[in-house]
């Protein structure tokens, strides 16, 4: 199976072509930390995978999208993209969450400790997910505060994402339950998450865990009987 895989969530922009054939096998990533500017750099990146794998866009099976936790404008600008190619290719689109992404890069054997990856939100807040040791989801994502997880952790927690340091500083945890301190996934991850992905399950829809901070505007609006 061929997979596109785009990630515009965080500060990364990044694509990639992944084919998990015996035959076909191939891998190529592109991917820059930009913070801004997702649009402008997205289609350019996306050229060079299919270019450098000789892909033709209806040689896709599929379609991965990194659906959030991350930024109100490069969520959409990736979900916009990846479902204009699922409506044009008639081709699956799945979402993949920039949390089970960077849990997948921290996978260790199964039998092992919890993993809680950890995004940085404002103030004490975090937006976070416990993980089995080897990457599967046992909670939903959430946005809580570091006083919410110091009370309610598990013994033994292994932490990740760009708030891993300051949860181990509020929960007293040493260095070492720090498996990674990502700012965003890295896109092989989110590849592979969306040749496994189920379409009927894994919808290319954004997960906002909070609402916007920009609020409608309602000063001048007649009111409608």
């Amino acid at each position: 199976m061929r997979v596109l895989a785009i990630d515009t969530a965080l500060a990364n922009c990044a694509a990639a072509v992944l084919d998990d054939g015996a035959d076909t096998a191939c891998f190529v990533a592109c991917g820059e930390e930009i913070g801004r500017g997702h649009a402008e750099r997205l289609m350019e990146m996306i050229g060079e995978v299919m270019a450098e794998t000789s892909t033709a866009f209806s040689d896709l099976d599929r379609v991965a999208v990194t659906v959030g936790p991350g930024s109100f404008t490069g969520l959409r600008v990736g979900l916009a993209v990846a479902r204009g190619f699922g409506l044009v290719l008639g081709t699956p689109v799945v979402g993949i969450t920039t949390l089970a992404a960077i849990a997948r890069a921290c996978a260790r054997e199964e039998d092992e400790a919890p993993l809680l990856v950890a995004l940085t939100g404002k103030g004490e807040e975090v937006y976070c997910q416990e993980f089995t040791s080897a990457g599967v989801p046992s909670g939903e994502a959430a946005v809580r505060t570091l006083t919410e997880l110091a009370a309610t952790l598990p013994e033994g927690i292994r932490l990740s994402g760009s708030a891993a340091e300051k949860v181990a500083e509020k929960l007293g945890l040493p260095p070492e339950r720090i498996l990674s301190r990502s700012t965003f996934p890295g896109i092989r991850e989110v590849a592979e998450l969306g040749l496994a992905a189920d379409p009927a399950k894994a919808s290319p829809s954004p997960l906002y865990l909070r609402p916007a901070d920009a609020m409608p505007q309602t000063r001048g609006r007649i009111e409608r009987q």
